[in-house]
């Protein structure tokens, strides 16, 4: 709990001056909330640990009004080898138990990236009479399949980090279902990695020819955050007058294996003409980071590397230099918020369909705020 409540003070630097968790909806994401966000995350000092603590605090007494001990809470994660969702399971478990749940009585499982194997996990919590679901789809296409079958057992459903799309969660309200959606607006981890590099001195452009030249490791194309990442981080750079020039898209699938094998081949096609390496997430920057060293090159002199996540070797390798940034995904406020969603709906009352945390921007500036968070 005291490494929660620390990372929730970083944290804090965009909530404080943001709506944060209980957004309306992420298509109302406007140009002025990421502007917002941006400048919040240039604060160098957490907002004080005594509002961390007191809001967590205040959490777990409301909580403590249910009993929640004799509840069954079903967690279904797409995959347990994705570092990410690795950080989101182990902080939820933890923090569900710190509002009063059994150990015994949390069962989170698998998906090993494959709807079939999800589905029929999904369909076993049902049967064994669970109380309430929280879930994270292999594939968002399968929310309407998965949130009816759920909700005709009358379960409560919280989806957590792969977001349904617009017209799945406008069904939600319209049928006044018990199912929200947690998670951060992928478009702002985008835009966040863009700015990144128009903000360093050479605005991205190493080799002095007027544009950028860079190329582009995607995760999970079916995945909205990739899709949004993929786009919003190159559309930073064209909002700042950048000029830009891809010389490669490719699909790494959250994978440092796969990423390493793609930045490698992009190197040798491309070689210092590559100005940029863009990740969708840390994973991804980590391999990509050893094909870029493995070439005899180095990040911050002949070319840019970015990731979204902010896992703890990404943060020791901005610290270092050899990663030129990365963005905060903040798996704290997000299993946190599924976790009080899930508590309020076994208490009877609702929730907002969409709710929404902030993500923040990492460079040199702040990376030790984060790291010390992450210890």
């Amino acid at each position: 709990m005291k490494k929660a409540l620390s990372l929730l003070t970083v944290s804090a630097m965009a909530v404080s001056m943001l709506a944060g968790c209980g957004s309306s909806n992420t298509a109302a994401t406007t140009a002025a909330t990421t502007a917002a966000a941006t400048e919040a995350a240039k604060t160098e000092t957490a907002a004080p640990a005594a509002a961390a603590t007191e809001a967590a605090t205040t959490a777990a007494a409301e909580a403590g009004s249910t009993d929640l001990a004799d509840k069954k809470v079903g967690v279904c994660i797409y995959q347990f080898s994705d570092n990410f969702m690795t950080l989101f399971r182990t902080e939820l478990q933890s923090y569900l138990e710190s509002l009063g749940f059994k150990p015994e009585n949390i069962s989170i499982v698998d998906g090993a990236n494959d709807q079939a194997t999800q589905t029929n996990q999904i369909q076993n919590f049902i049967t064994s009479g669970v109380d309430v679901l929280i879930i994270n789809p292999v594939n968002s296409s399968s929310a309407a399949t998965i949130t009816d079958m759920v909700t005709a057992a009358n379960i409560p459903l919280v989806y957590i980090n792969r977001e349904p799309d617009e017209q799945e969660e406008k069904r939600w309200a319209d049928e006044n279902m018990n199912v929200t959606y947690v998670g951060c607006d992928a478009r702002q981890s985008g835009t966040m990695q863009g700015e990144i590099v128009a903000d360093l001195e050479n605005k991205g452009d190493i080799n002095g020819d007027g544009k950028v030249s860079y190329i582009m490791i995607e995760g999970d194309p079916e995945n909205v955050d990739a899709q949004y990442r993929t786009e919003f981080s190159v559309k930073a750079l064209k909002d700042a007058g950048i000029e830009v020039e891809e010389l490669d898209d490719q699909v790494g699938n959250w994978d440092q294996a796969q990423a390493q094998s793609l930045v490698a081949n992009s190197l040798a096609q491309h070689g210092k003409d590559i100005e940029v390496v863009f990740c969708n997430n840390d994973a991804m920057a980590l391999g990509a980071l050893q094909a870029i060293e493995a070439a005899g090159e180095t990040v911050g002199t002949d070319v840019y590397l970015l990731g979204v996540d902010a896992l703890q070797e990404a943060c020791e390798n901005v610290k270092t230099g050899k990663q030129t940034g990365t963005v905060f995904n903040d798996h704290i406020s997000q299993s946190h918020s599924a976790a009080d969603a899930a508590v309020k709906y076994l208490k009877g009352e609702t929730n907002d369909h969409y709710i929404g945390c902030d993500y923040v921007k990492v460079t040199t500036a702040n990376v030790d705020d984060i790291l010390a968070s992450l210890g």
